[in-house]
């Protein structure tokens, strides 16, 4: 398959077209039907085909500014504020100004060119221009050239086997999503709707029974009524107390150089929003100040700006930025409870609302540790934890894979893309990976 490779423009492959926002003064413009990007929409991970962003514009709001609706399967680059985060148009869709989107020509391959550029940053960078901000034009673009098969069979082999890799870390993602969703649903039915004393006190539910995410052999743990208590109504048997009654925060100090070079290292940066799923660290080497050391399934907190709400399980043992309180439950029973209260709207809430500080608010884990919580028995913490546990499992599995999967496509992807790696011998090597 490895027939003849050619040059080309860019510019001679794709139109380049750039996007525009409408006032923002006016509501009318927004909270349409048009899905709208922004660079924004595009930081931290998501899927290679995008459908839509934070916003969408009305149709007004699109003919009030250059924005263009561009087809589906349109290359959308950011060209600015950063340069090079990229997606493809899974239906039409508008950007703002901060992209220059390539409408690719027949007889060319969309994903080819989307991996082209994804290998090709530095060189995208090369080419902007300004002195407060670097900014790809579109004239620049249209200008830069690339090497690729002439073939377009070749160029789709090319960006399949690219496409395989990614399709298996985009899954992973997906199915870490689900079972984050599953596991908060569950934690809101038992400890914050009560939902099995409620299924109790209505006959919906009776031994031998079972109801969704609650199994009919977990009759007995739960009561039949609910009591009055300074949190309102709370199951009979519960007690109150506060989150520090079953939860540590393990200050494990660790001086730069007592740390070595590859130990992974997880900063405020490498961790997402509302999503306890951590796929992204870096390594230790080049630290200059002290850390903490955290351990794999201990529970990571960002304690500055925590209306950011980032917080995690942490996938491996390594250290962590002192702008994160590392959280552990008091034993293994109470793992689920605490996750579940951690990484929860209200808790979050209530860490921003004790914050100090203005510019940079900080929370701090003697705030953290009052948190008001309905205290169950451990057998109950012990069955939620049982019934998580394996969510969890499935994450950090998840991580690890699609972390070997990414380390896989970015060696096969400067090869594949210049020629020097054949696709026969690529596909044998995916192959055996996925």
């Amino acid at each position: 398959m490895a027939g003849e490779w050619i040059v080309k423009a860019i510019g001679d492959i794709a139109t380049v077209v750039g996007g525009s926002t409408p006032s923002t003064r006016d509501p009318a413009n927004f909270d349409g039907d048009i899905p709208w990007l922004t660079p924004k929409d595009l930081a931290g991970p998501h899927p290679r085909y995008i459908t839509r962003g934070e916003r969408n514009l009305s149709r007004m709001g699109l003919e009030s500014c250059s924005a263009q609706i561009l087809p589906a399967n349109s290359v959308l680059l950011s060209s600015r504020a950063p340069i090079g985060y990229l997606a493809i148009a899974k239906n039409p869709l508008a950007t703002n100004q901060g992209f220059r989107s390539l409408v690719v020509k027949p007889g060319y391959d969309h994903e080819f060119i989307y991996y082209w550029l994804f290998a090709n940053v530095a060189e995208l960078e090369r080419h902007a221009t300004g002195s407060t901000f670097k900014e790809l034009s579109g004239s620049a673009l249209k200008q830069i050239r690339l090497r690729l098969p002439s073939a377009l069979h070749e160029q789709r082999a090319i960006a399949h086997i690219l496409g395989t890799l990614d399709d298996k870390i985009e899954l992973n993602r997906r199915m870490s999503e689900t079972l984050e969703a599953m596991a908060r649903a569950l934690f809101k039915a038992w400890f914050v709707d009560f939902e099995p004393v409620r299924a109790k006190m209505e006959g919906r539910w009776r031994r031998g029974q079972s109801l969704p995410g609650l199994p009919a052999h977990l009759y007995d743990l739960f009561p039949d009524r609910l009591v009055e208590s300074e949190l309102g109504e709370i199951p009979e048997g519960w007690g109150v107390g506060a989150l520090g009654d079953v939860a540590d925060n393990p200050r494990r100090g660790i001086q730069p150089n007592s740390i070595q070079p590859d130990t992974p290292y997880i900063a405020l940066e490498h961790m997402p929003k509302r999503c306890i799923t951590l796929s992204d660290w870096g390594i230790a080497a080049g630290l200059e100040s002290n850390k903490f050391e955290f351990r794999r399934g201990e529970i990571l907190f960002g304690k500055l700006r925590p209306y950011f709400h980032k917080v995690g399980v942490a996938p491996v043992d390594g250290v962590c930025s002192t702008d994160i309180v590392v959280v552990a439950p008091k034993s293994s029973g109470w793992f689920g409870f605490v996750l579940g209260h951690v990484s929860s709207v209200e808790f979050v809430e209530y860490t921003n609302a004790g914050s100090t500080g203005t510019k940079m608010p900080r929370t701090s884990w003697a705030e953290m540790a009052r948190y008001a919580v309905a205290l169950p028995p451990q057998a109950v913490t012990r069955a939620f934890t049982e019934r998580l546990q394996p969510f969890v499992a499935h994450i950090i599995a998840g991580v690890h894979e699609s972390r070997t999967l990414a380390q896989l496509r970015d060696t096969l992807l400067p090869k594949l893309i210049s020629g020097e790696l054949r696709v026969p011998d690529a596909e044998r090597i995916v192959g055996g990976a996925v």
